[in-house]
């Protein structure tokens, strides 16, 4: 068997070096996702340039890059925090978020990696601590609920607005009360219903009532003027437009005019 040509050991040496600094320079950023470079010899983390995008990557061998997601994420919080009186309530809220993608260096190397603990979870506590404070567990429980989501979410907005993190909404899950205290707003809620039934009813009764007294007054007044209007005259006009119609009946035979009270006809032989 040949020896290897004194230059083939170099060669390969050569090649085996080359592929590991390759492999030691790329770096593939997937999807929705973007790599801020750290130069060992340069300066540290790069915060004046825009972060490595999607694809493929070459950068030097010493220098390395941490891949931040940049889509909207979400995170759950449970929280506990008090109500006006001083009641505990629990919170449990859903956060919608992203880190601002042009200071992507900045966040990292003034925040870090766990940016969401260090930043915005201990800014939607605050906030919620200081919105829900101004409630009571009544209205916790009832008609607040959007306005305190609203405002949670607004005063978190001002917290982070300077930390590189875009907030993009929080939603409230769950407003947990006391059972001892939710069971006595139920209770209250519940006689509040039923005492507005009762008034309902009382206000529909009042109104058919005054409606029955309206129709009979309406009954007896006309009852009073056509009484006032009728005379002898009129009656004996009515008892002839009687007659006339008895007599085009086929049961009508005889007609005996003049003779019944005050001049007016008699009918006989009806079959």
């Amino acid at each position: 068997m040949d020896k290897l040509p004194k230059i083939a050991l170099p060669v390969v040496f050569a090649f085996i070096v080359v592929v590991i600094l390759i492999s030691k320079s790329a770096v593939t950023i997937d999807s929705g996702q973007a790599g801020v470079l750290y130069r060992t010899f340069g300066g540290g983390v790069v915060t004046d340039e825009p972060p490595l995008g999607e694809g493929f990557n070459l950068v030097a061998p010493w220098n390395s890059v941490t891949i931040y997601e940049v889509r909207q994420q979400e995170v759950f919080e449970k929280m506990n925090v008090l109500s006006s009186n001083g009641l505990d309530i629990k919170l449990d809220a859903s956060i919608w978020f992203e880190p601002v993608r042009q200071e992507l260096g900045k966040l990292h190397q003034e925040k870090g990696e766990d940016y969401v603990q260090r930043v915005l979870l201990p800014a939607i506590r605050s906030a919620a601590r200081s919105v829900v404070g101004r409630y009571t567990p009544e209205q916790l429980y009832s008609s607040k609920r959007d306005a305190i989501q609203h405002e949670i979410f607004e005063e978190s907005k001002k917290i982070v607005q300077n930390q590189y993190v875009q907030l993009n909404d929080i939603l409230v899950r769950d407003v947990t009360l006391p059972a001892t205290i939710k069971e006595a707003i139920e209770r209250k809620l519940k006689q509040e219903q039923e005492s507005l039934e009762y008034e309902f009813r009382l206000v529909t009764a009042q109104k058919e009532a005054e409606k029955v007294r309206i129709e009979a007054q309406g009954k007896a007044d006309a009852n009073l003027i056509l009484s006032a209007s009728l005379n002898d005259r009129i009656l004996q006009d009515k008892g002839i437009d009687a007659t006339i119609k008895l007599s085009e009946s086929p049961n009508s035979k005889v007609i005996v005019i003049g003779s019944g009270e005050s001049g007016l006809p008699i009918i006989l032989g009806n079959q």
